[in-house]
């Protein structure tokens, strides 16, 4: 199965060291090949590293594509996890 979405950054401090590390940590409970792709670069989910080269900064939309038994899932946890803006206090 895939599914795919786009989600606004929201968090003042974007995809940061902890914030892809939460997002890291949520992807890999997941049967899906989770991608995140703004403009023209793309991120394992799994990969805090690949996650920080995408710079992605408040305002910036980022779009998740995920593959597998558990896409549907995958896709739901990681939007609310971006829409509760990584759960950081602002």
């Amino acid at each position: 199965m895939r599914c795919e979405d786009t989600f606004l950054i929201q968090n003042k401090c974007g995809l940061h060291a902890r914030a892809a590390s939460v997002l890291a940590q949520l992807a890999i409970k997941f049967d899906a090949q989770i991608t995140l792709y703004q403009d023209d670069k793309s991120a394992d989910g799994n990969s805090v590293l690949a996650l920080l080269l995408l710079e992605s900064s408040q305002g910036k939309e980022v779009k998740v594509v995920c593959d597998g038994p558990d896409a549907k899932g995958a896709l739901h946890a990681i939007g609310e996890l971006i829409a509760q803006k990584f759960y950081e206090q602002e």
